[in-house]
């Protein structure tokens, strides 16, 4: 079943000056990628912030996902 990451994540200027957050909380999608990108796992992330839900931490993948898919690919210059 596919995430529908527009369920979990809201943007509003008045909260982390309009980063994409987790809904009800200040968790920005930026923060949970860095921590996974850093090696944390989805557990790592429950223990580290009680208030997400593993639907939470998969909602930001699959935000980061439709973000970069709409991107132009970066060329490399030789």
């Amino acid at each position: 079943m596919k995430m529908n990451y527009q369920e979990r994540i809201t943007s509003d200027h008045s909260i982390m000056l309009g980063k994409p957050i987790i809904k009800g909380t200040r968790i920005t999608v930026e923060i949970i990628l860095k921590k996974l990108a850093e090696g944390a796992t989805t557990d790592d992330m429950l223990e580290m912030y009680p208030h997400l839900k593993k639907e939470d931490v998969m909602a930001a993948l699959d935000y980061a996902s439709a973000v970069i898919s709409g991107e132009e690919m970066i060329s490399s210059s030789k």
